[in-house]
């Protein structure tokens, strides 16, 4: 058979395993990947002040050593695509897995500022390699079927993973008398937050054994036989299986591999729609969104908000975070994704607006006024609630749609590449922006929420209903 002769029809497109809730579970294991991002991504939260305490270190230091775990995720998400095809999607994560593990001890048990920073570039990359392999390996194992509600089990993980951390925290803290360098087993709480991390790790690992390899990468390795056997687990008895291996088959071969040099065009090195892609990247971090997971401990503390108080809205915070992804995940393919976008940009526009507003005000024995600190409090929420209803979750599903077939994995790799540098950019920035001015740190983020408008308006089109071949 010739890439260009088409296959037999399979039956997979209607397929309907069996064991539906086997299925469920291979999708969940892939995803506790996306749960370590989310729960490393906030769990450093709980350890900024002692951090800086415990070393002596001003804000820019500090800021360095919270957001140079991003320098090992964007290196491990450029990598995690060729070695997954190398060796294979589960060895991929269990590979995660150790590296986080051992990430996890190292930052728990830190003798320098430095082999600190260190340990979180070897988080950070296995971070990288988890939130690259989950959603391809979920999406080569998922039926057709059930494809879109399997893949969203990555952003909920995520999401899931950062309330959870926010949780442990808050009950390390408590059990050590609401001190981050309380004692508690011997260490400072902020140690055995960063510490508890090796639970999921070791978890994640441990469920990799309990998952097949992915259809896909079996058949290129030439292993037809328990190609087989995985896709009658996963999409049932009824599809014709010699057919099915064919169909995948054909779909490798056909496939063009996009690469660097097929982005280029236009006026601006870029072809139009991949300054699209990178846009939406950049706009998704500029908001400032990573800074209620990162530091919003550290901001409430700084307004006077004492530190157990401060963990538990950094919780609730989180709550409010999966609330909206679950409405977006309800919403984005019934009122489409430009719409939900632009409804998401007026309401964290408002929501940092109020923050600034709140935050210009001098501090009263160490605390802001009544007024502004609720003012703030609830500001903060509305914030995250409508970033998580809408560009949390828009734009992944906009970089996965927009991009014509032929530049859709090279445009796809170059749009995460910008959020990962503008994500370093805003978590590297903030401490020293807030010691500058806290208040004006925030009409920036405003500032950014605003202009997402027009751009969405002009640029970004909509991609509610399309089938992939149709983007151009």
């Amino acid at each position: 058979m010739t890439s260009t002769t088409q296959p037999p029809a399979s039956g997979a497109r209607t397929a309907h395993p069996e064991h539906l809730a086997h299925v469920v579970f291979i999708a969940a294991a892939a995803a506790m990947g996306g749960f370590l991002f989310g729960y490393d991504s906030a769990v450093i939260n709980g350890a900024v002040e002692a951090i800086r305490g415990r070393y002596d270190i001003g804000s820019a230091a500090l800021a360095q050593v919270i957001a140079i775990a991003l320098i090992g995720c964007a290196i491990g998400a450029a990598t995690a695509g060729r070695i997954a095809d190398r060796i294979g999607r589960i060895r991929c994560m269990q590979i995660a897995s150790v590296l986080f593990t051992i990430s996890a001890v190292g930052s728990a048990l830190p003798f320098a500022l430095w082999d600190l920073a260190f340990w979180r570039i070897i988080g950070g990359f296995a971070i990288g390699m988890a939130s690259v392999i989950g959603p391809a390996y979920i999406a080569e194992v998922a039926p057709a079927a059930y494809r879109g509600r399997l893949g969203s089990f990555q952003q909920a993980a995520i999401v899931i993973g950062i309330a959870i951390s926010q949780l442990v925290n808050w009950g390390i803290l408590n059990a050590a008398g609401g001190d981050q360098r309380g004692k508690l087993m011997g260490l400072e709480a902020w140690q055995v937050m960063l510490g508890v991390m090796v639970i999921p790790a070791v978890l994640y690992g441990l469920l990799s054994f309990a998952i097949p390899e992915s259809p896909r990468f079996l058949i290129s390795a030439g292993r037809d036989a328990r190609a087989r056997e995985v896709l009658k687990e996963v999409e049932g008895e009824h599809i014709d299986l010699d057919a099915r291996v064919a169909e995948i088959e054909h779909a490798m071969k056909s496939e063009h591999k996009s690469t660097f040099k097929d982005l280029l065009g236009g006026s601006f090195f870029f072809k139009p729609i991949v300054w699209v892609g990178i846009g939406l990247s950049v706009f998704q971090q500029f908001v400032g969104i990573n800074v209620a997971f990162y530091y919003s401990s550290t901001l409430w503390q700084s307004v006077g908000v004492d530190p157990t108080q401060s963990f538990f809205y950094s919780f609730t915070t989180s709550i409010i975070n999966i609330i909206g992804t679950v409405i977006a995940m309800i919403f984005v393919d019934r009122i489409g994704r430009r719409p939900l976008a632009l409804i998401g940009s007026v309401g964290m526009a408002l929501g940092l607006a109020l923050e600034a507003w709140a935050f210009s005000y001098d501090l009263v024995d160490g605390k802001l006024p009544a007024t502004q600190g609720w003012v703030a409090l609830v500001a903060a929420h509305v914030f995250v609630l409508f970033f998580a209803l809408s560009w949390g979750v828009v734009v992944w599903v906009f970089l996965g749609e927009m991009f014509p077939n032929r530049i859709r994995a090279a445009a796809l790799g170059v749009a995460a590449s910008a959020q990962w540098i503008a994500n370093w950019a805003i978590t590297a920035s903030f401490p020293s922006l807030a010691d500058w001015n806290l208040s004006a740190t925030y009409v920036i983020y405003t500032i950014f929420a605003a202009l997402s408008i027009p751009f969405v308006l002009k640029y970004v089109k909509e991609t509610k209903g399309k089938a992939l071949e149709e983007m151009g």
